[in-house]
């Protein structure tokens, strides 16, 4: 079964030859590789790129094994592209394989890495550079500064239910409820049962997520980390901070555990591609605050096989798809808070404060969103609406619904829509 990746192919085509090195991101098992050696690959050949033009380094593989020396690598290329007429593509995959090795002009100098060999290899007139990386160790949030500016960023993220749904097909909702529950890992899909869906969410976890982070970071405390883990899984749209969590931690194990440790654990998980942090904004003082912030997993299915498919409620599971679709699209995503003054019981005023689920930007574009699995009543509907009518701007306003299938518009403006329609169609926000 293909799945179509079209929106990472179209950036990946729009940065052909602008003389950056490539760089494919995202949490491993999203479907980098697939994205660079197929999708990608075929789109060259439909071009009428020749196949010899397509260099493939699979460093994983026995094969590629000697170009894990970034020297040996730099030459081979050179040795295939320097002086030649036609255009070369190179695709570097798994680059975390990659050794470093000493400088042979200094030994006793810094070592040469493959950040080197593909700044080098940038050079060349006729070779435009493509990489990828299957974990945190290398292919991380901090590659690009290695690249001091030299690189262009692909985010892959796993699939969005229009992509879930563009290669499963039948109808919309049970699409989504499957969706809901496994998540948008590729490898989910080709998975034959149930039981080997869980197993192979679950074992990412604990044989390649948590592995890799404990190895590049010296995790001490592997315990804690997972415990981290499974308090975000569990807690994912709620407001929270490191001491809060420390707290938590505490009264779990009765260690004392400081709060620097849990903001490093979260660094790390995020610079991982695990967690996404939201930040409260102030909508009216236009003002971030320090504390508290929301996480949000990079995919519903891993949250879930984390906290062993408990804890199965909707109205989180379908905020953290939501956001994780906003960032998709490509918008900055924030938690809006804003303020009203409220006449209390004593006759005075005090300011009452009201959130706003999601303040989604970008290219000069603001929207506001209440993510609602059901407005039943009167009284629930005022409950999402009433920070639309602080707000006090022309912004769109949505309220995302699980229990309608039509879209509508109230007296105010407000665009009511399902969740499976505003998930399959990302222009409708902007009709």
């Amino acid at each position: 079964m293909e799945i179509k990746r079209d929106r990472y192919l179209q950036q990946i085509i729009n940065y052909m030859w602008d003389g950056q090195v490539k760089v494919v991101t995202g949490i491993r098992r999203c479907g980098k590789s697939y994205l660079l050696n197929v999708l990608f690959r075929n789109y060259l050949l439909e071009q009428n790129v020749p196949t010899d033009c397509i260099i493939s380094i699979e460093l994983d593989l026995t094969k590629d094994i000697k170009y894990r020396d970034p020297l040996a690598l730099a030459e081979y290329i050179r040795s295939r592209c320097e002086g030649k007429s036609e255009q070369f593509y190179l695709f570097v995959d798994e680059i975390q394989m990659s050794d470093e090795v000493k400088n042979p002009y200094n030994p006793d100098g810094r070592k040469i890495t493959f950040y080197d060999a593909l700044n080098d290899l940038r050079s060349l007139p006729n070779l435009d550079v493509y990489v990828t990386g299957s974990n945190s160790k290398m292919l991380s949030k901090d590659i690009l500064t290695e690249f001091r500016g030299r690189s262009d960023e692909i985010r892959v993220h796993p699939l969005s239910f229009a992509e879930y749904y563009s290669a499963v097909g039948g109808d919309k909702e049970d699409a989504f409820e499957e969706y809901a529950f496994y998540g948008g890992m590729p490898l989910v899909q080709s998975r034959p049962n149930d039981t080997a869906k869980v197993n192979y969410l679950t074992s990412l976890f604990s044989e390649v997520y948590i592995k890799d982070i404990v190895e590049r970071r010296k995790i001490a405390r592997e315990d804690i980390l997972g415990t981290l883990l499974d308090l975000l899984c569990s807690s994912v749209g709620s407001l929270t901070n490191p001491k809060k969590i420390a707290d938590t931690l505490r009264s779990k194990t009765g260690e004392n555990i400081s709060q620097n440790t849990i903001s490093a654990y979260i660094s790390h998980l995020e610079d991982a591609f695990l967690f996404s942090e939201a930040k409260r904004y102030d909508v009216k003082g236009r003002k971030y605050f320090e504390y508290p912030y929301k996480y949000y997993c990079e995919d519903i299915g891993l949250r879930n096989a984390r906290i062993g498919f408990r804890q199965q409620e909707m109205t989180h599971i379908m905020e953290n798809i939501i956001y994780n679709e906003l960032i998709i699209r490509g918008f900055t995503v924030d938690v809006g808070v804003v303020y009203a003054n409220e006449k209390n019981a004593s006759g005075s005023y005090s300011k009452t404060a009201s959130e706003i689920d999601f303040i989604a930007s970008a290219g000069g574009k603001k929207i506001y969103i209440q993510s609602a699995f059901a407005l039943p009543d009167d009284a629930k509907a005022e409950q999402e609406l009433r920070p639309f009518s602080i707000i006090g701007d022309s912004f769109p306003k949505i309220i995302v619904r699980k229990d309608i299938r039509k879209r509508w518009y109230d007296d105010n403006g407000v665009l009511n829509i399902g969740l499976i329609e505003f998930l399959l169609n990302e222009t409708i926000i902007f009709e």
